[in-house]
């Protein structure tokens, strides 16, 4: 499947010089969607994991279907303000500035083997924050399961966890 032509580039998103990968032109494709679910499922299938941790938003929108491909709960890690219960949280740096992720302290069990799902690696920085909050918690990374990886912004090197599944590679 030729992934580059699903996804919309937008220059100076969000911010002057940022080239901004949209995957909402790739999610309107029903059969594109479909694929990329089915093959991280499919990678993922016979690891034994029992939660899939998606990140805020679009991380949603893979995590969950995975999620339920792989017959594993779904736990979401959000932006600031939007978990009601005790949480714990991470800061971290994106190509345009900083933020920080929280997690429900009770959404993670010491032993459960977690697959992270997201929509784009770039830097690495809301990753190795969701990273750092499992571990913390007692879970065991299993992989991380990504639709796009843009390989120049060398995110990977940040991150502890070396099984990453993702469809689609951009050099440069």
């Amino acid at each position: 499947m030729d992934y580059s032509s699903l996804f919309r580039q937008i220059k100076d998103y969000p911010k002057e010089g940022i080239l901004f990968e949209d995957v909402t032109t790739y999610w309107k494709d029903a059969d594109a969607f479909a694929y990329s679910i089915s093959k991280i499922v499919e990678y993922f299938s016979n690891k034994g994991i029992n939660k899939v941790v998606g990140l805020e938003a679009r991380g949603f929108v893979i995590a969950a279907p995975v999620a339920i491909g792989l017959h594993a709960g779904f736990i979401p890690i959000r932006k600031p303000g939007k978990l009601p219960a005790e949480l714990i949280s991470r800061s971290y740096s994106l190509e345009y500035g900083e933020n920080h992720l929280e997690l429900h302290k009770d959404a993670i069990s010491p032993g459960d083997k977690v697959l992270i799902c997201d929509d784009i690696l770039a830097t690495g920085g809301t990753l190795e924050a969701s990273e750092q909050m499992i571990l913390e918690l007692g879970g065991e990374i299993l992989g991380i399961g990504l639709l796009s990886e843009l390989t120049f912004l060398k995110g990977r090197e940040k991150l502890s966890t070396k099984d990453i599944f993702s469809l689609y590679h951009v050099q440069d």
